[in-house]
C-alpha cells in the first residue's frame, strides 16, 4: 500500500509539531526503566525499535515529576535529563516525536515516602545491631520497621480513596509546581511534547464520583476541572516550546448499565471539558477510557469482552466539538480499522498500544503491504506482566524488552530446514528460518496449521486467538515456506535438509485412577476439537486454564458443570482481567468448585474423591467425566537422522509450553541453527 493511499500514513500538524503519519504509541507502563526511573538500555532500545518501525509519535507512560516508590519512569531530578535526551535524539533520527505522559499518583507521595524511608532506616539499624550481636535491639528495630511499613501501606490504601478530597490547597500547588518543573526538564532534554495524564490524581479531582471537596476544587464541573486547567497553564508557562496533549478519561457504561471507571468525567461533562481544554491551549486530546476501579480490564480489555474500538462513539462526538486533533485508543487492532476511523473523520491519530508490542513495524508494513502480526488482546504478556511487577511483552513477540540482543540474524549461507509440526512453535520457527534466508519445509500430519491454537480458540471469548495462526498463513507463503500438511516426513526426507526443527507438540493426559478408561470419560481436548459430544452434568477434572475454559464451553452448550481441582483455587493462572468474567459466569450457572480435592476413582455413577485437608470423602454424581489435568510432550525419535536436530515448543523441555514459551522457543531454535 503506497503512502498516498493509506490515511494512516498521511502527515498531520499538531501544535508546533508535524507528525509524519497518524500512528501513535500511546502511554503504556513497561517496567523497562531503571530503578531511579531514568531511561536505561532496555527502555532505550524498546522505544528506538518503535521509531525504526515507522511510528510517528511515542508517548512514554506514567512519568512522575516526584520521587515515588512506584516502579515507573521519573524525571524529578536534573541528573535524569541526559537519559531522556539520549532517547529523544535517537527517535528524532527516525523522524519520530517523543512525548512524556506526566502524572501524579492519587496519594501523598512525600508522606508515604517518609514512612517508607523510616521503615528502611529502622531495618538498617536492626542489621547493624545484629552484626554487633545485640539480638534484643535487632528484634526491637525490626518490629519498629515492620510497624512503620504497615503504617505506610495503610496510608497508601487510605489515600487512594480519600487524598483527592483531603489534599490541602498547598499540597496541590506543590504538585502543580513539580509537574511544571518536570516539563522544564523535558524541554531541556529535547522532548517534543507533554501529555497531561488526565486520569489518576487529575482524573480523581475531575470526577464527581471521587471528588467530595467543598472548596474551589470541588462541587461544580468548573471547580472540579480547575486544577487540571491550572496544570495545563503551568506547563505552557514553564515550557512554552512543548506541544501539549491531554489524556481525557471518560467514564463509559457497560452493557448491564453499570459505570466503567470512576476517575475522569461522564460523557456529557467530558464534552464540556474538551472545549475548555482547547480554549486553554491544549494542542491534542487523547480520548480514552477512565480507570480507577482496580481492574486493568476496564482500560485494557481482554479479547471478547468489549467491541472493537469501543470508545469510538464518545471520541467522535468530542471531535465534532473541537478543532484540535483527536487521538483514539482501545482495541483498534488492525490497520484497516485505523484507516476506517480516519476516513470517516472520527479521529485524527490512532493509538496502537498492544498492537505495536506485537508488531512494531505496523507503519512500515502498512506502506509495503507486508502481512502484520496482529495483537490477540489476550493480556497475558502485557497487562499480567505489569501487574506482577514484570516487564511488559507480547506473547507473540520474542524480542520485546530485549531488542538490543534478540533479533533475527542473517543466515549462514544457503541451508534447507525441515520443521516437523505446524503448531505455533513450528510456524514461528519456519518464519524465522525463512527470514534468515533459508529454504524451509513444514510438515504436519494434520490438514490445517495451528495445532493446539485451534482448540484454544473454541471456548467463549477466545476466537481472537486464531489471528496468531492467520498471520503465518499469510506471511509464510510470501517468505517461500513450503507447507506439507497431511504428511509425516521419513528419515530420508529429513536427511536431505541441513537441519531439522522438531515441534511435534504435546498430548493430553488422563489421571491414572481406577475407572479412567470408562466410556463416559472424555478428554477436554476431544471436546474442544469437536471429536466428542457430551451432555447433562459434566465433572471437569482439573481447574487450570484448560479446565476452566472447557467448563465455560460446556456451560455455553447447556451442560451443568462441576470442577474438581487439587489446588486451593480454580483458574489460578488466569489473567486478572479475565478471571472476574469467569467467576461471574460460574456464579450465574451455579458451578460447583471442589478445590483441594483429589480424585481417587471414577465409577459409572460419577467421581469419587477425597478432600486433601480434611480427608473427607467426596462423591460427585455426573453423566460425563472430562479430563483436563494437563499434557505431556509427544515423543520423537531422531534415530537415523544424520543432520542437526533441535526442539521447539511443547516437546522441547520437561514441561509443556504456553503460547509465549512456544513462540520464543521456536524463534530461538530457528535463529541459532
Amino acid at each position: 500500500m503506497s503512502e498516498k493511499k493509506s490515511p494512516l500514513l498521511q502527515p498531520i500538524q499538531v501544535g508546533n509539531l508535524t507528525l509524519k503519519n497518524r500512528i501513535m504509541f500511546p502511554p503504556l507502563t513497561t517496567g523497562y526503566e531503571e530503578r531511579d526511573g531514568s531511561i536505561g538500555e532496555r527502555s532505550f532500545h524498546f522505544y528506538e525499535r518503535l521509531a525504526k518501525g515507522g511510528v510517528a509519535y511515542v508517548v512514554i507512560g506514567d512519568v512522575t515529576p516526584v520521587n515515588t516508590a512506584s516502579p515507573t519512569p521519573k524525571l524529578c531530578d536534573d541528573r535524569q535529563i541526559p537519559s531522556f535526551q539520549k532517547l529523544a535524539d535517537a527517535l528524532h533520527a527516525y523522524d519520530c516525536k517523543l512525548a512524556l505522559q506526566l502524572f501524579h499518583p492519587e496519594y501523598d507521595v512525600p508522606g508515604v515516602g517518609r514512612l517508607i524511608m523510616g521503615s528502611m532506616a529502622a531495618a538498617k539499624e536492626a542489621e547493624t545491631a545484629k552484626a554487633a550481636g545485640d539480638m534484643e535491639l535487632f528484634e526491637k528495630k525490626m518490629a519498629q520497621s515492620n510497624e512503620i511499613r504497615s503504617q505506610a501501606y495503610a496510608k497508601l490504601r487510605h489515600d487512594m480513596h480519600y487524598f483527592v478530597t483531603e489534599a490541602s490547597i498547598q499540597q496541590l500547588q506543590e504538585i502543580k509546581e513539580a509537574i511544571a518543573a518536570c516539563a522544564v526538564r523535558a524541554q531541556k532534554a529535547g522532548v517534543d511534547a507533554i501529555e497531561v495524564h488526565g486520569d489518576r490524581l487529575l482524573g480523581s479531582l475531575c470526577s464527581e464520583l471521587l471528588n467530595h471537596r467543598e472548596d474551589c476544587y470541588g462541587g461544580s464541573l468548573e471547580n472540579r476541572v480547575r486544577f487540571a486547567l491550572e496544570v495545563v497553564a503551568a506547563i505552557k508557562n514553564a515550557a512554552p516550546k512543548m506541544m501539549i496533549e491531554y489524556k481525557l478519561p471518560v467514564i463509559t457504561t457497560n452493557e448491564d448499565g453499570t459505570l466503567r471507571g470512576k476517575g475522569g468525567l461522564l460523557p456529557e461533562e467530558a464534552k464540556e471539558f474538551a472545549v475548555m481544554l482547547e480554549k486553554a491551549g491544549v494542542d491534542m486530546l487523547q480520548v480514552a477510557q477512565a480507570n480507577h476501579t482496580g481492574n486493568m480490564g476496564d482500560t485494557i480489555p481482554p479479547m471478547g469482552t468489549v467491541p472493537y474500538n469501543w470508545t469510538l462513539p464518545i471520541v467522535s462526538e468530542i471531535k465534532q466539538l473541537v478543532s484540535i486533533p483527536i487521538a483514539t485508543v482501545g482495541r483498534v487492532v488492525t490497520v484497516e480499522a485505523g484507516e476506517q476511523i480516519l476516513t470517516e473523520g472520527k479521529a485524527d491519530m490512532i493509538g496502537y498500544g498492544r498492537s505495536l508490542l506485537t508488531d512494531p513495524d505496523i507503519a512500515r508494513k502498512a506502506e509495503s503491504g507486508e502481512p502484520i502480526r496482529t495483537c490477540l488482546n489476550c493480556n497475558k504478556g502485557c497487562v499480567d506482566a505489569i501487574q506482577n511487577r514484570q516487564y511488559i511483552s507480547c506473547v507473540l513477540n520474542a524480542e520485546n524488552g530485549n531488542e538490543a540482543e534478540i533479533f533475527i540474524r542473517p543466515g549462514d549461507g544457503k541451508k534447507k530446514v525441515a520443521v516437523i509440526g505446524a503448531g505455533i512453535a513450528g510456524l514461528e520457527a519456519a518464519r524465522v528460518a525463512a527470514k534468515r534466508g533459508y529454504e524451509v519445509e513444514v510438515y504436519d500430519k494434520a490438514q490445517k496449521p495451528g495445532g493446539q491454537i485451534l482448540i484454544a480458540a473454541v471456548p467463549p471469548r477466545k476466537s481472537e486467538i486464531l489471528r496468531s495462526v492467520e498471520y503465518y498463513e499469510k506471511t509464510l507463503p510470501i517468505l517461500g515456506v513450503t507447507m506439507k500438511l497431511g504428511q509425516e516426513p521419513d528419515t530420508e526426507a529429513l536427511n536431505r535438509a541441513d537441519a531439522v526443527i522438531v515441534a511435534v507438540g504435546a498430548q493430553n493426559v488422563s489421571l491414572p485412577v481406577p475407572g479412567a478408561d470408562l466410556e463416559h470419560v472424555v478428554s477436554a481436548w476431544d471436546i474442544l476439537a469437536g471429536k466428542k459430544t457430551v451432555s447433562g452434568h459434566c465433572a471437569v477434572i482439573g481447574g487450570g486454564l484448560v479446565g476452566t475454559e472447557t467448563a465455560e464451553y460446556l456451560l455455553a452448550q447447556g451442560c451443568k458443570v462441576s470442577i474438581v481441582e487439587m489446588m486451593d483455587k480454580v483458574a489460578a493462572g488466569e489473567s486478572s482481567t479475565i478471571l472476574p468474567l469467569i467467576e461471574q459466569d460460574f456464579k450465574e450457572h451455579q458451578v460447583m468448585q471442589y478445590t483441594q480435592t483429589k480424585v481417587t476413582a471414577i465409577t459409572p455413577q460419577g467421581v469419587s474423591a477425597v478432600h486433601t485437608q480434611t480427608e473427607e470423602t467426596v462423591e460427585i454424581a455426573c453423566d460425563y467425566v472430562v479430563m483436563a489435568v494437563g499434557s505431556r510432550k509427544l515423543p520423537f525419535s531422531a534415530e537415523g537422522i544424520t543432520v542437526p536436530v533441535v526442539y521447539a515448543g511443547d516437546c522441547s523441555g520437561d514441561r509443556t509450553a504456553g503460547i509465549a514459551e512456544a513462540i520464543r522457543s521456536g524463534y530461538h531454535a530457528a535463529n541459532e541453527i
